[in-house]
């Protein structure tokens, strides 16, 4: 069930396949992610993901995330157990509208007691995380 969630759309003049080149490089996030870095693992069903998440106005943190979903080109999905009465949920996708005209989206979904006043505490934050990976994205892949 999903108690709160926040996501930013984007359009971007590039082909789906050099945005998910940015995604699919892990180690690579550093230059262009400005809230996920030191992003290290495997994309795979169940793939095992560590990273760095610093969101301004939250304490950095060290995560470790499971792949729920991907599909190249179209879609990067983790969930995070953050104890009992919290999860959360980071997605990416891709679609494209016709070649070289995508729009990317990347939010997060919180579930739980605590995961919705997670939400209502830090909404302002998470905002500008999301719209910030968004247009950090879309410099990315329109420069290469």
């Amino acid at each position: 069930m999903e108690t709160a969630r926040i996501e930013k759309r984007i359009g971007v003049r590039a082909p789906a396949d050099r945005i998910w080149e940015s995604l699919a490089d892990l180690p690579g996030w550093n230059r262009w992610n400005p809230i996920e870095t030191a992003v290290e693992g495997t994309i795979a069903y169940g793939g095992s993901i560590a990273l760095t998440e610093a969101i301004a106005g939250l304490p950095e943190r060290r995560a470790s995330v499971r792949v729920g979903e991907w599909q190249p080109n179209a879609q990067l999905v983790w969930v995070e157990k953050r104890g009992l009465w919290f999860s959360s949920l980071r997605y990416f996708e891709i679609d494209e509208l016709e070649p070289g005209s995508c729009i990317f989206a990347n939010g997060f979904i919180f579930n739980g007691l605590r995961g919705e006043m997670h939400f209502d505490r830090h909404r302002k934050a998470l905002r500008e995380a999301v719209d910030s990976v968004a247009e950090a994205m879309k410099t990315t892949a329109e420069r290469a």
